[in-house]
């Protein structure tokens, strides 16, 4: 006996509400005119790839982050309004970034 029987015992007079289904629409990100900064660093001895420079919302940028973080199955963390992945990726990274319409700037190397 599963619980939709057991609930029905229970309670006979229930009605189960039909579940509304909603369309989930994909986020729209903001596209802005000045280019993306990608950026390779060293810290504490590992190498790293920061990007910045994203004008569109906090919210936004996290999506971003995840997204960025899943293609290119590495760790990496959202802080202070800039992405920072482990290793460097900023070709890889440059690339998705400007597959999605934004500008990209390489800096440093």
């Amino acid at each position: 006996m599963d619980l939709s029987e057991q609930l029905k015992k229970l309670f006979p007079d229930h009605q189960p509400l039909e579940e509304e289904k909603e369309e989930i629409l994909p986020h729209e990100l903001h596209i802005q005119k000045e280019p993306m900064i990608c950026k390779y660093e060293k810290r504490k001895g590992k190498p790293t790839t920061i990007i910045s420079g994203y004008e569109g919302e906090d919210e936004d940028f996290k999506i971003l982050a995840k997204e960025i973080k899943s293609k290119l199955a590495v760790g990496g963390t959202f802080k202070d309004g800039e992405i920072i992945i482990q290793g460097d990726y900023r070709d890889k990274i440059m690339k998705l970034l400007q597959d999605k319409g934004f500008k990209t700037k390489r800096v440093g190397g």
